[in-house]
């Protein structure tokens, strides 16, 4: 039986899941490392939860740092079918105002060095990421802030950035200039992670700032954001109980499947040990004969 149906990841400023019932605290270790924290389980809205702080306890771990391999893997483990990360992002658009949230539906990725694969090492799985968020849970992120009291934007185009510096103000003016909407240096490799393990994932991104790309309005800081996060906590909180309610029956999305027509190595010709160390997220693919070597 599952612990958890649904990941809640939470980022800068968004340290704990408020509302959640039966709580009790788990450490886990996966063949990538540990993840960020202790993962946290629980129920709101009937609704098992594991909730992961995703820079861990006091804010450690910068973005170029992240075990994404290892959250999305624990998560993974623990029967979790949906992930929703909670996330900063810069603001490239005048209509998208500080404190506002965006539910995005694609992404530039302008990261350099993080690992951003289950496979290798003898497996080769190329999966589809035409469409980077799950279509079947943006729409009810979307109603959900909505009805939370909040400016809720639907769809958009994040920007994932290496950092930890932010932006040069010629980059922004260059992100803007490729139509993109929100800038933030979390949502990558997480999304592409989740959709190896056959995750759905959608992003609940919060404007905390204009970047530095707007004249009249000051560059972006940590303070800044973290200030403008924290104002906007209560509201993300209500959005996530919100969409829980709204949380789709059936997964009728093509994450469920995302592996199907990835996986290129016939598994015959797989090290036994990548095998075993994939196995949470390959075993439905791979028959008992091929198990067994």
């Amino acid at each position: 039986m599952a612990e958890a149906i649904v990941g809640i990841i939470g980022g800068s400023g968004f340290y704990r899941m408020e509302g959640l019932t039966g709580v009790r605290e788990l450490r886990l270790d996966t063949p990538f490392g540990a993840p960020s924290s202790e993962i946290v389980l629980g129920e709101l809205e009937g609704v098992p939860v594991a909730f992961l702080p995703r820079h861990g306890p006091g804010h450690r771990i910068l973005p170029g740092e992240l075990p994404a391999r290892a959250n999305v893997y624990a998560l993974k483990t623990l029967g979790v079918e949906t992930i929703v990360g909670v996330s900063a992002v810069g603001s490239l658009r005048e209509d998208i105002e500080p404190l506002h949230l965006v539910v995005p539906d694609q992404i530039i990725d302008r990261t350099r060095s993080r690992p951003a694969t289950f496979f290798g090492e003898g497996l080769v799985a190329h999966i589809a990421f035409a469409d980077p968020f799950c279509p079947g849970l943006r729409p009810a992120l979307v109603a959900a802030g909505r009805e939370a009291g909040a400016t809720a934007h639907n769809g958009g185009t994040y920007v994932a950035i290496e950092g930890p510096a932010f932006s040069t103000r010629a980059e922004s003016d260059l992100y803007r200039t490729w139509g993109a909407d929100v800038i933030g240096m979390t949502a990558l490799p997480e999304a592409k992670l989740a959709r190896e393990a056959e995750i759905c994932y959608a992003i609940l991104a919060c404007a905390t700032d204009y970047d530095c790309w707007h004249e009249d309005e000051a560059d972006v800081s940590a303070d800044m954001i973290v200030a403008n996060l924290q104002k906007n906590v209560a509201v993300s909180q209500e959005t996530l109980r919100l969409f829980l309610r709204r949380l789709p029956a059936d997964r009728r999305c093509d994450c469920r499947d995302a592996l199907a027509g990835a996986l290129v190595t016939p598994f015959g010709q797989v090290p036994a040990e990548t095998l075993a160390r994939l196995e949470p997220l390959i075993a439905r693919y791979v028959t008992a004969a091929e198990r067994a070597g």
